[in-house]
Order: C-alpha cells, then structure tokens, then sequence
C-alpha cells in the first residue's frame, strides 16, 4: 500500500502541472480566441524547466520531478503552437514578427522571410507569427545556458545558483497576474477555477518537496508560490466585495496570465 501511495504521488508530481492547462487549450481550440492566455506564461516554464533540467545533472534529484519538467516543456510548445496558430488565423492583415529576420521590415504572412539570428526585432520579442521561431528561441536558450553549464558543472556554487533561479522563476509565474489585477483594481476575465487548480497544485507540490527531502530550493519557492496563489485569491474577493473605479483595459494577446 505505501507503494502504490508512492507511486501515485510520483505520477501527480509528472502530470499534475500540465492539468490546468488541459481545459485551457480545450477552450482556446473551441473558441479559436487566445486572447486571454499570456503567451509569456509559456515562456517563463519554459525558462524555469529547462534551467531545472540543467540543475539534475550537477545535483541529482528525484526522477518524478525531471520528468515534470520535460512534460511541462512539452505543454508549453504545444500551447504556444496552438496560440500561434490561432492568432495568425484570426488577424488577417497580420505582419511577420521573425525571431530572426534578415530584414528590418516587417513582411506579409505569406512572404516567408530569410532567417538570420544576427537581426531580430526586441520590439516584438516573443509576439512572433510562427511557431518555428519560438522553437528556434527555445533551443538558441537551451543551447547557451547547456554549454554554460557544461562549463560549470563542478562549480558547487554554479550549481545551487542555477537551481534556485529555476525554481524561483516559476515561483514568479503569477506575479505578472498580481500585478495586471492591481493595476485594473479587477480580476475580471480571469478563471478563479484556474487560480483554485493553481493553489491546490502548488500546494501539494510543496509538501511533496519537504516530505521528499528536496533541494531546499524547490521547498523555499514552492511556498513562495502558493503564497502568489493566496494572494491572487485574495484579490479576487475583495475586488468582487469591494469594486474599485474600472481602469480602461487595451486588449493584448500576451497581456494576462492564463490561470
């Protein structure tokens, strides 16, 4: 019976974080609208599982929680060619944002660009119009940070440092949603269902980590987390108990935190 306890608490550790993006993706293919998922929230997994990756190969941690990051790098390039695809197909008049565009004019969707890493536009830094180019970014990302690493590898400093900012930058992933509330004084168009599934998610996570005997990285900014969860719950109440004077709102397609 412990076992089998183990075992399910190791399958909900892997697959546990890609659940609240499940009906997240089911409703932007419904709907064919991504205007309310922040494509940056795919970066910022993205960033925080690929350093965490990096992190098992100079301090070894449990296989359930490796295998959770290259699932949870797999959810994010799907959502991100979902979002893609979704908002080149409803802007019929788009331009081509390229991560690597050999001109600096912008061309027609149609007109595929020549590709150079030498010139690209931080304007439009992760707003490009293919999939392809946020694929590039991913592996020019990886591929800097492996070699540095490589570099490193038995610096025990390097290492730690590098697992507290892999934890640490997906402990931050609902700040830019703390902050968007506070600036609009509203949660509106944001899923509380999401936010509960983010907290009840984050919470466990955390105690696996204690229980587990974690990196004390992934303890600190797990609680970090569920605290940023609270938070957002708490805004959630008082905005609805307590209306505050509307702010005009300019709709983005990366603007909120999908949660």
């Amino acid at each position: 019976m412990q076992q089998l306890v183990s075992w399910g608490a190791a399958g909900a550790m892997v697959f546990g974080g890609v659940v609240p993006y499940i009906p997240q993706y089911r409703d932007i293919r419904r709907t064919q609208n991504a205007e309310g998922f922040s494509t940056y929230v795919c970066l910022v997994l993205l960033v925080a599982n690929i350093l965490r990756i990096l992190f098992w190969f100079g301090r070894r941690f449990e296989s359930p929680l490796l295998w959770q990051s290259i699932i949870m790098i797999i959810t994010m390039l799907l959502m991100l060619k979902l979002c893609t695809e979704v908002r080149v197909s409803n802007e019929l008049n788009i331009k081509r944002r390229s991560f690597a565009a050999a001109d600096s004019k912008d061309e027609e969707i149609k007109a595929p660009p020549k590709r150079s890493y030498l010139d690209f536009d931080l304007n439009y830094f992760w707003h490009w119009s293919k999939f392809t180019d946020y694929v590039q970014c991913v592996l020019t990302f990886t591929g800097v940070t492996g070699y540095i690493t490589y570099l490193w590898l038995d610096s025990s400093f390097f290492v730690e440092t590098l697992g507290f900012l892999a934890v640490f930058t997906e402990a931050m992933l609902g700040v830019p949603q703390l902050y968007r509330n506070y600036q609009n004084m509203s949660t509106e168009g944001m899923s509380v269902k999401m936010v509960l599934m983010w907290t009840s998610g984050d919470t466990f996570k955390t105690v696996y980590f204690i229980l587990n005997q974690a990196p004390f990285q992934f303890s600190i900014c797990g609680l970090l987390q569920v605290f940023v969860d609270i938070a957002i719950l708490l805004q959630v109440y008082l905005y609805s108990h307590y209306p505050q004077k509307p702010v005009p709102h300019t709709a983005h397609p990366a603007s909120t935190k999908a949660l």
